[in-house]
């Protein structure tokens, strides 16, 4: 599934990384325990979290995603934008909750392999 067909199922917003809405993810997590994410996850191209702090884009880029999208109408500092920028990660802000965005993303194809 390409990043920009997550924005429009979650009717996201994209924050950054629009160069990036082409890019073919296969996996997704969600979570907001980033201590989870470092432990259990593998191979995973989106995480979906509510929590808002730099640790958020510091995991993906250890965990090399290439999306981040905040549920729940979070929204990201600038700065925690500015270093997504800076490592090539997208970020999507939605209203959804994470179940919701979770079970949409699962239902219209994206795996959880490894999560």
């Amino acid at each position: 599934m390409k990043i920009r067909e997550i924005a429009t199922l979650l009717d996201a917003e994209v924050l950054c990384g629009e160069q990036m809405l082409e890019e073919e993810v296969q996996n997704a997590c969600g979570s907001d325990m980033m201590s989870d994410v470092l432990a259990y996850v593998k191979d995973q191209g989106v995480l979906v979290t509510g929590l808002v702090n730099s640790q958020v884009i510091r995991t993906a880029m250890m965990m090399d995603m290439h999306c981040v999208v905040f549920v729940r109408n979070k929204r990201p500092s600038p700065e925690m934008v500015e270093l997504a920028k800076e490592n090539h990660i997208a970020l999507l802000a939605s209203e959804s909750r994470m179940y919701e965005a979770c079970g949409k993303l699962y239902q219209h194809g994206l795996g959880s392999e490894g999560c």
